[in-house]
Parts: structure tokens; C-alpha cells; sequence
């Protein structure tokens, strides 16, 4: 969801506007007066409905990725696990996350909910009854496929299956019990109400890099719930260094309040919470409070929610969202489990951790004046502390300087000095302002306030999920779109485990996996028509390409309300893209190249061994030949040539010996070739097996040495 849509649901309104005959208070209808009733209806209608941001993302909950349950579980799931990275990551702790999906059978359900299940009285009243006269032809179509069938096997030809039977009913729903365990920074006890129970209030606000922007996901989650269980959500949360536990249960009445209920543990005293919120109003109210003792000292936050949702539908998605998530965070530890009604379908997944090494944490940033409107200006004067202009625009913004910020000034006219009061300025002044904004030249801002996964984290990555033959990665400079600077890394790997022939498109935004919405992505669309695979010895059909690439932006420009994919339009963006997908594709060149040349010395090597018999024995043959011809009058060969006669003619070199020599020729010759290709390259093609090294347990000093492909670290 785009800011825009954000701001419509903060001040979502309904206006309906009075008819116009009963406006006029002339008859309605077949020439009759219009009643009290009539009247009363007309006024209702006219009247300014307001809706809290609450109920308009309840309403419209497809902006927030659940349009049905299949996807209302997918993004539950990665909502909880977005913001559990997050919450570790904000204290630069190795993230360690659990992920359990439990299935809850219908007569579970009814049990947890108070609710007691009834037979059947009248069939005829339910969506899936099906009449004598229509299961009579159901059969008898079925029949006369079976024999139509019979027929085609009889002939040898192919026989297909019989389809599914379809009911017109939307069939009963599955329920499950979804559950997110962090070690991150948890929640601050008294904020949780509003941080769970406020849409469009969170933590990430700001000028900065975050996975999320909103404050909705989580929300958005309990709302789901409310819609569809009408069960609520369980949180528990310690930070670090705490005595107790926060414990919480929000419970969402979408018309009219929202009750949430609270534990905390306290290694002293207990107390109980229990929260309203008040949907219209989207204010929580506090009731009762808990607190119990933190015996673990465990800190993070867990989040439980039982939501309608539809597994088979959406389990590829969940298990290519965990396993690309691998791949992008190989420095945190993931336990996804899925617990079904069967114990057989059971799946349990370990995605481990295979570096320490963590992307910094992103900087909060100040505002390009390029990237700044209108009332993003009037914001900053009512929040800032500075006094006059001069130090407004030189604090407030990146990239003017005190000297440019006096040119700016003289710039804007007469009406403007250095001095004058920042809050005195009028909407006349904010706008000339704004213009020049737009119309001056400003520096480029730094990427220094981004957090990419960096190429050491992003190949390796991809070498622990998906064991390719070659990969190749590439971190592009930051470069700038509209004022917010932006970083793209890119990989590409050849061959590999689960991997499909051709192209596999693999999509980060600010380091959470794309998966919806490919085809009008930018990364999909460059990797398809601007990159020419030939010309770098890929082949496009045959070969199992994977393509990697991750953007990290302060301001990702995201197409739709879903979030799901960036568009194709921006010039910017598209080139880097671009750009670095072909660095990646220089390095593969190189080392396929090198690699098709060893392949070739290989076949000329093995050519050469299969004709040494042939020559041996050809060159024995000769040699004899001549030997045994009678002595000539005059010697027709040299000194050495004399001596190998004599040594055919006595047997001491032998056919066996040429064959000998002949192989020992062509070993060197492979060898010296061998050895100038290790020097060339700087590495080893030999097949070998890839090898992690665990990192040391307890405290210890230690400098690391960064390059972008690895990180050796010197224990002091």
C-alpha cells in the first residue's frame, strides 16, 4: 500500500447525497407525498458518515495482502516473520526465529469457540444439497464417461481422468493456529496496546530503510482474525534485562469495539489487563493488568493467531517465501513447522545459520530538498527547534551546506534573510520555497543511511539454499530516483539443486522476498528482454539460471497496494538493474569460458590416450622395417638414430616403451596447461565439497576483514 492510500484511510469518509424530489419536499414516487418515513430516510442519508482507518482496512483488507484465505495466511505469516527480523536485527542480535502453522479440524475449532455441533435437519437448506433428479444425472454422466473411456482403452488410445466433482458451495472452511517466537528487542509493556491495537501506528515512521512502512501488517492480522474466528490474538513480549513478561490477548469487534486483554510478568507482584478499543474511534482502553515472573530471562516478542486460511493453495508460496528469505538473511536461523489434522503430513524445516556476519542497522536520514512537497515543509517547520531559516535549511536537509544555504536564500528574494524567524513564514514564502526546491541543484544523496545484505551475505546465500555450479554476484554504488538513494545487488548462479530449466527469477525489496505479481516487475522484465544470455555462453532454454536481485531504497516505488512488485518505469532503477545483471553475467562469461577450455583439454587428452596404442605400434612397425633393411654404403643416419636401431634390433625398446613415453608426453603436456589455467583464474574448478565453519562459542576480540565475496576474521 502506497502513502497515499494510508492517508485516504486515516480521514476515510461516506457522503450520500439527498435525492433530489425529496429535497425539494416534492411527492415521490406515483405522484404521493413523501412520508415520515421517507423523510427520515432522506435525512439519514444526507448525513456525513466518518470511518476510523480500522474499519476502512477491514473493509478494504485486500490492500493489505488478504483477499482470500488462502493469502490472508501467507501474509500473516510473513508479517510476523518480517517484524521478528526486524526486532532482532534493531539490537544486532543473530536473529532466531520459529514459525508454527497448526491446522485446527472444524470440531477443534467449534470445541475452543463454546460451540456444539449439530446434525443435519434439513438438507435441502444447505448450499450443497443436491436433489434426486440432479444426482440421477450426475451419474449418468459419469457413466457415460466411463464407457467412453472403456472405448478409448479398448483402441489403444489415451485414456483420461475422470474430473473432479465440483460442489457450488464455497466448501468448509480451515482454520489455523499461527505462531511467530523471536529473540529480538520485544515491546515496551505499556505501548503494546497501541502498538497491536492502533492500525497505522508503529515504529518504523521515518526517513529511513525498513521492511515495513505502515504500521498495518500485524494489525491487519488481528483483524483478519476477528473476521474470520472471531478468536483472539496472544502475545507475549520481555525486552532485554527484564524482570517479566508481557503477556497480551486482543480480541477485535470490527462495528463497535475492540477488547484486548493483557498479561505481565513482574518478579514481585501479578496483575491483568484487558483492553477496548474502540474501532471508530481506533483508541484503546485499558481495563485490567498482569504481571508473572521472567524465570528464562527470555526477551522477544511471541505472537499467536488463529485465522481462517487455505494451506494447500498457498503452501508453495510459504515454503519459496522461507526458503528465499534463507537466502537473503543466511546470518539468521529459521524453524518452520506445520502441524497437520494427520500426523503424516507433518513438515518440519530447519533453514540454518551459516554466517554471524549482520548488514549494519539503516540510519534514519533527513530529507533530500528535491524529494520534499509541500506539506512535507510545513511538517518539518512545526517540528523543528531551530530558530531562524538559515539554520532551518541547514539542518532540516541532506546535502546544503551553510554557504549553500545562504545562496538558496538570496535566491528566493527580497521578502527572505538568513535570520528570520523559520515559524514566521507565510504559505506565500513555503511555496517560492518549494519551487526553488524543485528547480535548484542539489548533490546526490549517500547511501550511507542503507542497509544492503551485501555481496558476502547474498552469495553465500545462495550457495547454502540452492549448491549451484558457478555464481557470480555484484553490488551496485548507491545511485539516486527522486531524491532517495538506492542500492541493487544481483546474483546469478548456474545449476543447482530444485532449480528449473531456464529462467528462475528470485525478487528482494529492501530484503523481503517478491513473490507475487513477477511478470510487470523490473527485475523480471530486465532479466527477460534486455539481457542477451548467448552472448555470454548461457544458454536461456537449456541451462538452470538463477536470477538474484535485491533493492534497498529508503522509498521503495511499489506498484499496486499490495506491495508486490516495482514497476518497469522508472529509468533509474531499470538501468542499475540492468547494469548490474551484465556484471554478474561478465564474471559467469569468464568462467565458463575457462571452463569450456579445460573441458576441451580434457577430450584432447583422452583422444590422445585412445590413438597411443595405435601410434606405438605404428612407430615399432617402422622402426623394425628399417633395422632389418641391409646396411647402406654410405650411413644414412645420424649417431642417435644408429643407437635406437641397435636398441630395436636388441629389443631394449619396445613397443611398450614408445606407449610409455607417448602417455608420459601427453601427462606433462596437461599438466603445464593445468597449471597455467589455476594461474590465470586464481582458483581451482576440482569438484570439492563445500565447507562452513561454525562460529566460537562465549565472548571473544576479534577484527574482521571484509572483501565482497568473503570475511576473514582474526581472533585476538
Amino acid at each position: 500500500m502506497d502513502s497515499s492510500g494510508a492517508e485516504a484511510a486515516a480521514g476515510a469518509t461516506e457522503t450520500k447525497k439527498k435525492p433530489p424530489a425529496a429535497a425539494k419536499g416534492k411527492a415521490v414516487g406515483k405522484g404521493k407525498p413523501a412520508g415520515p418515513k421517507a423523510s427520515a430516510s432522506a435525512k439519514e442519508s444526507s448525513l456525513l458518515k466518518q470511518k476510523s482507518p480500522a474499519e476502512f482496512f477491514a473493509e478494504n483488507k485486500n490492500i493489505a495482502g488478504f483477499d482470500n484465505p488462502g493469502k490472508s495466511l501467507y501474509t500473516t505469516m510473513r508479517e510476523l516473520v518480517e517484524n521478528a527480523l526486524d526486532s532482532a536485527e534493531s539490537i544486532s542480535e543473530l536473529p532466531d526465529i520459529e514459525i508454527t502453522i497448526e491446522e485446527i479440524t472444524k470440531s477443534k475449532f467449534n470445541t475452543m469457540i463454546g460451540l456444539v455441533d449439530r446434525e443435519r435437519v434439513d438438507e435441502a437448506l444447505y448450499d450443497d444439497f443436491e436433489s434426486e433428479k440432479a444426482r440421477e444425472k450426475r451419474l449418468a454422466k459419469e457413466a457415460r464417461f466411463q464407457e467412453t473411456q472403456a472405448k478409448n482403452a479398448a483402441l489403444g488410445k489415451k485414456v483420461k481422468e475422470a474430473p473432479a466433482v465440483r460442489g457450488k458451495g464455497r466448501g468448509e472452511a480451515a482454520f489455523f493456529k499461527v505462531t511467530c517466537k523471536d529473540n529480538g528487542r520485544g515491546m515496551p509493556h505499556d505501548d503494546i496496546p497501541n502498538m497491536l491495537g492502533r492500525v497505522l501506528s508503529g515504529t518504523k515512521y521515518g526517513l529511513r530503510q525498513t521492511r515495513g512502512k505502515f504500521g498495518l501488517g500485524a494489525k491487519m492480522a488481528l483483524i483478519w482474525s476477528k473476521m474470520s474466528t472471531g478468536l483472539p490474538i496472544e502475545i507475549k513480549s520481555s525486552m532485554k534485562g527484564q524482570h517479566y513478561v508481557s503477556f497480551c490477548r486482543l480480541d477485535i469487534d470490527i462495528h463497535k469495539y475492540v477488547q484486548l486483554c493483557w498479561f505481565t510478568v513482574c518478579q514481585n507482584y501479578v496483575s491483568f489487563c484487558c483492553l477496548d478499543i474502540d474501532i471508530h474511534k481506533n483508541v484503546p482502553h485499558v481495563h485490567l493488568h498482569e504481571k508473572r515472573e521472567n524465570k528464562t530471562h527470555w526477551h522477544g516478542a511471541e505472537i499467536q493467531v488463529i485465522i481462517e486460511g487455505n494451506w494447500t493453495t498457498h503452501r508453495s508460496k510459504i515454503l519459496h517465501y522461507m526458503r528465499q528469505m534463507a537466502v537473503i538473511t543466511p546470518y539468521a536461523q529459521f524453524l518452520f513447522r506445520f502441524l497437520a489434522d494427520a500426523a503424516d503430513k507433518n513438515l518440519t524445516i530447519k533453514f540454518a545459520r551459516r554466517t554471524d556476519v549482520m548488514p549494519p542497522v539503516p540510519l534514519q536520514t533527513k530529507h533530500h530538498p528535491s524529494a520534499v512537497d509541500l506539506l512535507l515543509i510545513k511538517r518539518l517547520i512545526a517540528e523543528t527547534t531551530k530558530q531562524n531559516l538559515l539554520q532551518f535549511l541547514q539542518h532540516e536537509f541532506v546535502n546544503i551546506s551553510k554557504s549553500h544555504a545562504e545562496r538558496l536564500i538570496g535566491e528566493m528574494g527580497p521578502d527572505f534573510s538568513p535570520k528570520m524567524t523559520v515559524k514566521s513564514l507565510t504559505s506565500q514564502q513555503l511555496v517560492r520555497i518549494h519551487q526553488l526546491f524543485r528547480q535548484a541543484k542539489f548533490d546526490d544523496p549517500s547511501g550511507n543511511c542503507l542497509s544492503p545484505a551485501g555481496e558476502y551475505n547474498l552469495r553465500l546465500g545462495i550457495i547454502k539454499e540452492l549448491h549451484p555450479d558457478m555464481v557470480a554476484t555484484h553490488a551496485s554504488s548507491p545511485q539516486v530516483f527522486e531524491g532517495h538513494p538506492f542500492i541493487v545487488e544481483a546474483g546469478i548462479s548456474i545449476g543447482g539443486k530444485d532449480v528449473k530449466q531456464g529462467l528462475n527469477i528470485f525478487r528482494f525489496a529492501n530484503r523481503i522476498p517478491l513473490l507475487f505479481e513477477q511478470g510487470a516487475d523490473v527485475i523480471t522484465r530486465t532479466a527477460v528482454k534486455r539481457i542477451n544470455w548467448s552472448s555470454y555462453k548461457i544458454n536461456q532454454q537449456q541451462d538452470k539460471i538463477g536470477v538474484f536481485v535485491s533493492i534497498v531504497s529508503t522509498k521503495i516505488p511499489f506498484k499496486g497496494t499490495g506491495k508486490e512488485y516495482i514497476g518497469d518505469d522508472i529509468t533509474e532503477i531499470s538501468s542499475a538493474v540492468k547494469s548490474a545483471l551484465k556484471q554478474c553475467c561478465l564474471q559467469l562469461k569468464s568462467k565458463i569460458v575457462k571452463k569450456l577450455q579445460a573441458r576441451e583439454r580434457q577430450d584432447r587428452k583422452r583422444n590422445l590416450n585412445r590413438y597411443i596404442p595405435d601410434v606405438a605400434r605404428a612407430i615399432m612397425e617402422t622402426l623394425v622395417e628399417i633395422a632389418d633393411e641391409s646396411p647402406p654404403k654410405r650411413p644414412r643416419y645420424d649417431k642417435e638414430d644408429e643407437e635406437l636401431l641397435e636398441k630395436i634390433n636388441s629389443q631394449e625398446v619396445t613397443e611398450i616403451t614408445f606407449k610409455d613415453c607417448l602417455t608420459q608426453h601427453v601427462e606433462q603436456v596437461d599438466y603445464e596447461m593445468a597449471l597455467d589455467y589455476a594461474m590465470q583464474s586464481g582458483v581451482s574448478e576440482e569438484p570439492r565439497e563445500a565447507i562452513f565453519l561454525n562460529s566460537l562459542e562465549g565472548s571473544y576480540k576479534s577484527v574482521d576483514f571484509r572483501s565482497p565475496v568473503f570475511v576473514f576474521r582474526f581472533i585476538l
